[in-house]
């Protein structure tokens, strides 16, 4: 995804109208926790919040990291785009969402967050879809507390009705745990014959979904975007053994990069810029975030250096051609798409790219 954002920036000179851009990558992960931090996160929010030079901030790329940056952001002012986030909290009061949400994240009363994903609403109505196809009757499922996993799981029973999948159960799990045997044990009393983890995959994905195979052997295995990575699928990632590779689909917003509208063009340079032919494909997303950042400021002249202005013109986008596709913001600052892409795992042990579900029927 960093590679994404820096080759969109390569692609302009490093230019975005009479401004010369400079981009800062941050991680707001550590080594110490293993993936993203809560107290790292803020600290790269204030970074980039204390810059008066800041005029644009890409991410999170976790849901649950949004929660902590967005407020921190949003007292300076700084336009946010995530290329990854799903949660619909975050911008909305959908079911799914937690009491004061969206509200608490903007202690500005002003937005300054979007997102060029579609929602978790969408994501959840298209893993249930995935699972009638595959023909699941009662499906159990674990989420691993956090607003993302929590939240999605919460519309997966939500969704339901409209989609013919019984959920069985949704059990919040310890994602420290240092297995799950008995919650597969209990879930094989229920009678399930499919499994979804709604969470991320670092915390707990590959354990739980291991011992739910050992307890339910034909039970199909799904996830959400926050899963659906080698870091499950494949063993040498210190994934899931391969034998559990057959029963596993997930879905992300991402789907076949050579599919979309600009998707080739964008393959091929990305290729020449870096080796790689076949990218993670939130490569290209980090690519659109960056390119829809530099094309506003561009837009704006001698104006482009102000967040208030960057910010107004985010949000009155309604029909940008982009190498995703055409799309715009509502007003709350979510994308118009509404198509996932659902993957199996591949013959090199990594998530393919299997087809597209664009669900019709969501919660409102």
């Amino acid at each position: 995804m960093v590679d994404g954002i820096k080759l969109a920036l390569s692609q302009a000179g490093g230019k975005a109208g009479p401004w010369t851009v400079n981009y800062t990558s941050l991680n707001d992960a550590t080594a110490a926790a293993g993936e993203w931090d809560p107290t790292q996160t803020a600290a790269d929010a204030r970074k980039a919040a204390a810059d008066p030079k800041t005029i644009y901030y890409i991410g999170e790329f976790n849901s649950g990291a949004s929660e902590v940056s967005i407020p921190i952001l949003n007292e300076a002012g700084i336009p946010q785009v995530s290329p990854a986030n799903t949660y619909v909290g975050l911008t909305t009061d959908l079911p799914g969402s937690a009491p004061g949400e969206p509200g608490k994240y903007y202690p500005t009363g002003v937005r300054t967050y979007l997102r060029i994903v579609p929602i978790d609403s969408i994501q959840a109505a298209a893993d249930l879809i995935a699972m009638k196809q595959a023909g699941c009757t009662r499906v159990a499922v674990a989420n691993d507390k956090e607003a993302y996993g929590a939240g999605l799981a919460k519309l997966l029973e939500l969704e339901k009705g409209y989609y013919g999948v019984d959920i069985v159960s949704n059990t919040g799990i310890d994602p420290k745990a240092p297995n799950f045997r008995s919650y597969a044990a209990t879930i094989k009393g229920e009678g399930a014959d499919c499994f979804e983890f709604a969470g991320i995959v670092s915390n707990g994905g590959v354990q739980i979904s291991k011992d739910v195979n050992a307890a339910l052997p034909k039970a199909k295995l799904f996830g959400p975007d926050g899963m659906c990575s080698s870091a499950w699928t494949n063993s040498k990632d210190g994934g899931v053994p391969a034998s559990l590779d057959p029963l596993i689909e997930c879905t992300v917003a991402t789907q076949d990069l050579s599919a979309y509208p600009g998707g080739k063009t964008f393959l091929a340079a990305f290729t020449k810029a870096y080796g790689i032919s076949n990218p993670d494909p939130y490569a290209i997303y980090g690519y659109e975030v960056m390119k829809l950042g530099l094309d506003t400021i561009a837009s704006l002249g001698p104006k482009g250096n102000s967040r208030s202005a960057v910010l107004k013109a985010l949000f009155a986008i309604t029909a940008r051609h982009s190498v995703l596709g055409t799309y715009g913001f509502d007003k709350n600052g979510d994308t118009t798409l509404k198509s996932y892409g659902l993957y199996k795992v591949g013959p090199t042990g990594d998530p393919l790219f299997y087809k597209t579900i664009t669900p019709t029927k969501t919660v409102q």
